[in-house]
């Protein structure tokens, strides 16, 4: 099982960035072109694309997350893993409460160490143990919903 979700994370990271890349979060086109071509397992690529609607569900209220975590930094400047891969893993920190946050912080890690910079796992953990403490930021006036 745990195999089939650190696919499926990597899979969902992938997905995120080659929609990110273009422009469009993993919509229509993208999708189906990505799906063709990844290798995941039928239990993979379904919790991929829970975690994935899930980000594009609630993409205002987790970039709202890391911008208040991101000191002197905007979250458009990241780099486009470390960006989505902090998007998916604050997904599940904030809105999938059934994976322990210790295990979610751990895996982005481990996938920050293979598709990231040298320095992402350490970034990725200290910005993910932030979301951890803080969890959602209060909503700008005028905006209800995530």
């Amino acid at each position: 099982m745990a195999n089939i979700r650190r696919r499926g994370r990597e899979a969902a990271l992938q997905l995120l960035f080659a929609s990110d890349i273009e422009n469009q979060l993993a919509e229509g086109q993208t999708r189906e072109v990505f799906w063709d071509l990844c290798t995941a397992k039928p239990e993979g690529r379904k919790f991929a694309e829970e975690l994935v609607d899930g980000v594009i569900r609630h993409l205002t209220a987790i970039d709202l997350a890391l911008a208040a975590c991101l000191e002197n930094f905007e979250i458009n400047r990241l780099s486009v893993v470390d960006r989505n891969l902090l998007r998916l893993a604050s997904y599940e920190l904030l809105f999938a409460p059934d994976v322990p946050a210790p295990v979610v912080i751990n895996e982005a890690i481990e996938i920050a160490k293979t598709f990231g910079t040298p320095d992402s796992g350490r970034f990725v953990n200290g910005v993910l143990d932030q979301i951890r403490k803080n969890g959602l930021p209060p909503a700008p006036a005028g905006q209800t919903g995530s």
